[in-house]
């Protein structure tokens, strides 16, 4: 056994001569949050995508909980304990928020999906909004029941894509204690895709900076911030 949930090696996506992603190593330890950040087209969502099987990898293998998944699909690995979320929300608008967390937790198998379901709102203080439907909630609402959604089931790996795009400083602030003290709480890992700063620098246990489809500086947030190349090609005077 590793002390890694989740291991990418080498991972590569190449679109003919276009190397989207070239060489990418990444690791996240249980219950801990990684920061991923880098310039827009970087490949920070292609890496997801490989992770979670929605990019045919040219090279390398992803490898979740000591067992080579490359060759899985989205639902495979799903059921694994890999999930994700995307920029944009994949709630329902006509269903209510308790509706849609329990057909999601009945969906993946789960046994008892009402008590998983109202753990989830719990947890994400959506619990006052369990019979408001989706359309009628404000935006950053919508985020808290999209991060509840893809916390279906207990995944031991979640990806986030952009979780805080559109939202207030406040609200921001808020998603990203809720995330923190689930990765506590639930032993969830996290890979963290997010643009806003001050969030990821001040969740994450470890970051990693893209450029260009590479790894450029992996490592805890003092270390990374102070890094004179990630300054210059990503944080610039910002840090």
């Amino acid at each position: 056994m590793t002390q890694y949930i989740l291991d990418v090696q080498d991972v590569a996506i190449h679109y003919g001569g276009v190397k989207a992603v070239d060489g990418v190593a990444l690791r996240l330890e249980k219950g801990l949050i990684c920061g991923l950040i880098g310039p827009n087209g970087a490949g920070k969502s292609t890496v997801i995508d490989a992770i979670t099987g929605r990019r045919k990898l040219t090279r390398g293998k992803v490898i979740l909980r000591d067992e080579d998944v490359s060759d899985l699909g989205v639902v495979e690995r799903r059921k694994r304990g890999l999930s994700r979320s995307f920029q944009r929300t994949s709630v329902f608008g006509g269903m209510s928020v308790r509706r849609q967390i329990e057909l999601a937790s009945y969906k993946m198998g789960v046994k008892d999906s009402e008590a998983d379901a109202h753990a989830l709102m719990h947890e994400l203080g959506l619990l006052p909004l369990a019979d408001v439907m989706a359309e009628d909630l404000g935006y950053g609402e919508q985020r808290r029941l999209d991060l509840g959604l893809a916390l279906v089931g207990r995944p031991s790996v979640l990806l986030l894509d952009e979780p805080m795009a559109g939202l207030s400083v406040q609200e921001s602030l808020e998603l990203a204690q809720h995330l923190k003290a689930l990765t506590a709480q639930w032993d969830v890992s996290v890979l963290l895709v997010e643009h806003d700063m001050d969030v990821v620098f001040g969740i994450s246990d470890t970051v990693t900076v893209f450029e260009l489809g590479r790894v450029i500086a992996s490592g805890d947030p003092a270390t990374v911030r102070a890094d004179a190349r990630v300054r210059e090609a990503y944080l610039g005077s910002a840090a």
